[in-house]
């Protein structure tokens, strides 16, 4: 497995990545990462998950991201932002892939911690990132559970 960047020969394979529809409410599609990740360009850190030649993946941290700062300006924060595992590759390992090299590149550039954030529903991913050593930190955002993960 390794990641790639988004290049203009696997944009339109990336675009046409695709959860199972069960979980669509849950994660927005690549299109709309791929346009905050032009917008947030100083924040934002998109890549494609492969499997040898197979794209099974999308993933995109938010780097040094000013939590909350009307509260504390301070308050600069990495994580995963969003990850979007192909409908028919689920269940395979690609997401705890995903997670542990969002965790080494944060680590890479000086982390100490790994936050996310998930819809807290029956079917959400939340088992998912508590098994992967995130715990809920008490807060919300935007109505999702938060989540960290110590480095």
């Amino acid at each position: 497995m390794r990641l790639e960047r988004i290049t203009p020969k696997n944009y339109e394979a990336a675009l046409a990545l695709s959860v199972r529809p069960d979980q669509e409410d849950l994660v927005s599609p690549v299109v709309k990462s791929l346009a905050e990740a032009y917008v947030f360009a100083d924040h934002a850190w998109p890549r494609l998950i492969y499997d040898d030649v197979r794209l099974v993946g999308f993933l995109m941290v938010f780097l040094d991201i000013p939590w909350n700062p009307d509260r504390n300006a301070n308050d600069l924060r990495s994580g995963l932002w969003r990850l979007n595992i192909a409908a028919d590759a689920q269940g395979r390992g690609y997401g705890r892939f995903a997670v542990e090299a969002v965790a080494g590149e944060i680590r890479r550039r000086g982390g100490t911690q790994a936050y996310v954030t998930w819809e807290p529903r029956a079917g959400g991913p939340e088992k998912f990132y508590l098994k992967l050593g995130f715990r809920p930190t008490g807060e919300q955002s935007g109505g999702e559970t938060v989540g960290v993960l110590d480095l």
